[in-house]
């Protein structure tokens, strides 16, 4: 499976970088078995609603979303990734949000994680972190 961070979400409604947010869109749109982790659809919500001073709405937020949960598998996080999650943020020196990030893509067979502010994690098995906005 392949899912992406938030950051990629959130730059599909950013017009203030429109190189990123192509690279955004054409990622989406065509992200083949596609998972939407749901602390990432929970951060999107939160973090895109900061864009309505640009001119985005509550609604294109919502409706987003929608499209993704019915075009996407939904990951849902349990107990046991917080075990995981532990020994990933010990081992990578990584915060705790994102250790239950990759905990729960880890767990839930996530391969590639397309992601602007993981790729410094270093190798992490089982999972490619990948930069779509990288040159």
């Amino acid at each position: 499976m392949n899912a992406v961070d938030t950051n990629v979400l959130v730059y599909l409604h950013d017009p203030r970088d429109p190189a990123k947010q192509a690279i955004a869109g054409m990622l989406v749109r065509s992200l083949t078995n596609g998972a939407l982790i749901w602390q990432v659809a929970c951060e999107y919500i939160a973090a895109a609603r900061k864009l309505k001073p640009l001119g985005v709405t509550e609604d294109e937020i919502w409706q987003n979303l929608k499209l993704l949960r019915s075009s996407w598998t939904i990951l849902l996080p349990v107990a046991g990734h917080l075990d995981r999650a532990e020994i990933l943020l010990r081992q990578h020196s990584l915060s705790f949000w994102d250790s239950v990030l990759l905990a729960v893509a880890l767990e839930r067979g996530v391969t590639t994680l397309y992601s602007e502010d993981l790729v410094g994690v270093g190798n992490i098995p089982g999972i490619q972190i990948v930069n779509p906005f990288a040159p």
